[in-house]
């Protein structure tokens, strides 16, 4: 039995949304295909199969023209299918210019035509203005036919002005095919605008790197470096895969990735990431990663597959544009057969012609064009602001948010702690019981250790590390080590009752560490945590954001908690939290909750991995290099401002609204026109405005996504 290959292809010779749709559902159909997305916005094809072959082999049965190239090899062949792209565009543009000048001389001149004797003169022009607009149509048509579908565009469109041409209405048959071409010729520019702004967000990409070798400096791909390798990143260069400074001191934009203007400094030991700009300096760099495992090329894989997580709106109108198109058809041959055939006087030029009126409007591409587009464009502005959307279905999970639940440590308050006071019991000396505390941490990551560990350090006390014989975390409460043959206890109130260790006090105003040693409580360490100076603004900008209920979960005490919540104006609060303890609190706020809306949950994305996991959206934040983060959230906030959060859900709302602005246009102009044209109010020329206008309005309007109103920062 095969195993599954995954496999992107860049689509050249797709200019038609409808056709994307086709292939993408027919691919679906084959046997062996286990995932399948083609998104005509960025014209790429994502899929796992069995059988790549024979995927292409159906490609090329539904439409021949098209050419998949291997996505390894699209930086080698994108600048001639640009070429290639312009080159037919040109064409395009002289042959319908030609058509054009000859449907003047027939519409300006038809009487005078009459008048002549030469046979045929005005069936000549008319045929020639008519081939000349339509050629790539007809082909098209026949290709459709050919394989058994009857509802494509092109083929609507040959029956619709086929059908004038046979009722002698040449000026429109001729004239309605050339608007045709004209409205999908501008629309093609208007989709080919909107996928450059798309790709200079992915601009980002470092292009080589200044290997340094035993014979000096040499450029390589960034794919050809390996870890350890050492690079030379010149002032003005982009840093081309992630690592260390190991010379040097510069400032780097870091806005790629983060969305932040403001510089950040890079010295020796400072880590940095591929895809930031080095301003001021040289620096060596000791590569950590290799160019796939770097930040920059995971978050261009993010942006670029975020289509293949389609919204239910998407969904919808994929569905809805295989039903429409059919049920239009239907209505339209029901209008051209009926009314002659029961209504007395009913004249069968004039219906036949009312039914061809709808056959032009009867196209969904306005939707199938725009609707995607829109989502592409609100997940590429969120990814220019240091925000990664995994899928645009995640895009309207974020715009219904309603109640969104924060951790503390980290993602409200700073997370960098800080030694405040230390008292003792029992005997212990303050100093005896710092270097207590410091041994029990030294192997510990968490931020409090660090903050114990940074303390003694701070007082240049000497503290033999060889002495710790044993060590191991007990999540969620603290630590537990063997110091000179000693068992030392670091951790919060609930490690003291859990080892049933007596003790005086319980709760603080703040972080507190309690040791223990030998079973007997020595005292505590007071750490204090700062609030981040952007939470309480980004609280205030949720609820202006529409969110109704703003939740902490956090393992910190009770008075540390209540005071972080009473500043921020939390509407809820739960201290003392065990990991498990926050997927059962999240669970609770579910069942709890009658408003209908999604809850987000906002964490580093390491630790609170299990309940970023059960939240409807769950965000990492301050998830700059992080590989967990990346594969465990949904939304990852590439910075640690918990203002980020806030314009993720402004950004959400604003696309969300852009896309249902597209579907009401869409169906309330092509509903009043298959009316109007129904009862013979619309003429076929309308009907043509009507249906490119609204393709060109919608798709115009999903450009706004990709930078509509600037949200607060």
């Amino acid at each position: 039995m095969n195993s599954l290959t995954a496999a992107r292809f860049t689509i050249k010779n797709l200019d038609c949304a409808s056709c994307a749709s086709k292939i993408e559902n027919a691919l679906q159909r084959v046997e062996g295909v286990d995932e399948v997305s083609l998104n005509f916005s960025t014209l790429t094809l994502s899929l796992k199969a069995k059988n790549l072959a024979r995927v292409i082999d159906e490609v090329r049965r539904i439409e021949p023209d098209v050419i998949l190239v291997p996505h390894n090899v699209q930086d080698r062949t994108s600048k001639s299918m640009e070429s290639d792209t312009e080159s037919n565009t040109m064409r395009e543009f002289m042959i319908l210019v030609g058509a054009g000048l000859l449907f003047g001389i027939q519409f300006f001149f038809e009487d005078a035509l009459h008048r002549i004797t030469i046979p045929y003169a005005e069936m000549v022009i008319v045929v020639a203005a008519y081939l000349a607009a339509g050629w790539n149509v007809f082909l098209g048509a026949f290709r459709t036919i050919r394989r058994g579908d009857f509802f494509d565009e092109n083929v609507l469109m040959v029956i619709a002005t086929g059908g004038a041409m046979a009722i002698h209405a040449y000026s429109e048959a001729v004239g309605v095919m050339i608007f045709y071409k004209v409205g999908e010729l501008l629309q093609e520019l208007a989709v080919k605008r909107s996928r450059r702004s798309i790709s200079s967000l992915l601009a980002s990409r470092p292009d080589i790197a200044n290997l340094q070798t035993a014979t000096g400096l040499k450029q390589v791909k960034p794919e050809e470096v390996q870890i350890g390798d050492i690079v030379l990143v010149k002032p003005g260069d982009k840093v081309p895969l992630d690592g260390e400074v190991v010379s040097g001191e510069s400032m780097l934009d870091t806005s790629a990735l983060t969305g932040e203007p403001t510089p950040r400094t890079g010295r020796v030991g400072t880590a940095v990431m591929a895809g930031m700009i080095n301003l001021t300096a040289a620096l060596t760099i000791r590569v950590t990663k290799i160019f796939s495992e770097s930040s920059i090329a995971k978050i261009m894989d993010l942006v670029e597959n975020a289509s293949a997580r389609k919204a239910t709106t998407e969904k919808f109108i994929t569905a809805f544009a295989r039903w429409y198109t059919p049920i239009v058809v239907a209505i339209a041959a029901a209008i051209a057969v009926v009314p002659p055939l029961f209504v007395t006087g009913a004249d069968l030029n004039t219906w036949v012609y009312r039914a061809l009126v709808l056959l032009v409007i009867s196209c969904p591409c306005a939707l199938v064009v725009s609707i995607p587009l829109g989502y592409f464009g609100g997940i590429g502005r969120a990814s220019r602001m240091g925000i990664l959307v995994k899928g645009s279905n995640f895009i309207d999970a974020l715009a219904a948010v309603k109640t969104v639940v924060f951790d503390k440590t980290g993602t409200l308050t700073q997370g960098n702690f800080e030694v405040q006071q230390v008292v003792t019991q029992n005997g212990i000396g303050e100093t005896q019981l710092l270097k207590y505390a410091a041994a029990a941490e030294i192997q510990s990551s968490h931020p409090i250790g660090k903050s114990i560990l940074k303390e003694v350090e701070k007082r240049k006390l000497k503290s033999d590390n060889s002495s710790v014989t044993e060590h191991m975390a007990i999540p969620g409460r603290g630590v537990r080590a063997m110091v000179d043959g000693r068992e030392v206890l670091v951790g919060n109130d609930a490690l003291l009752h859990h080892q049933n260790i007596a003790h005086d006090i319980c709760e603080l105003n703040g972080t507190v560490a309690h040791v223990a040693v030998d079973g007997l409580y020595a005292g505590y360490i007071l750490i204090g945590d700062t609030l981040k100076p952007e939470a309480s603004k980004a609280i205030s900008d949720l609820r202006l954001y529409g969110v109704e209920k703003v939740v902490m979960l956090t393992g910190d005490n009770q008075c540390a908690a209540e005071s972080v919540a009473k500043h921020l104006g939390m509407d809820a609060f739960h201290a003392g939290l065990l990991p498990e303890d926050k997927v059962r609190l999240l669970e609770e706020i579910k069942a709890g909750t009658n408003h209908g809306g999604k809850i987000a949950f906002v964490g580093d994305g390491i630790n609170d991995a299990p309940v970023i996991a059960r939240a409807d959206v769950g965000v990492a934040m301050g998830a700059l290099g992080s590989d967990a983060a990346i594969e465990t959230a949904d939304v990852v906030l590439m910075t640690d401002s918990p203002l980020k959060m806030a314009i993720a859900v402004k950004v959400a709302k604003e696309t969300r609204k852009i896309v249902w602005q597209n579907i009401v246009m869409a169906l309330s102009v092509k509903g009043l026109f298959i009316v109007l044209g129904a009862f013979g109010v619309a003429s076929m020329w309308e009907a043509v405005f009507a249906d490119m206008g609204v393709a060109l309005a919608a798709t115009a309007n999903a450009t706004r996504a990709l930078g509509a109103g600037r949200p607060a920062s």
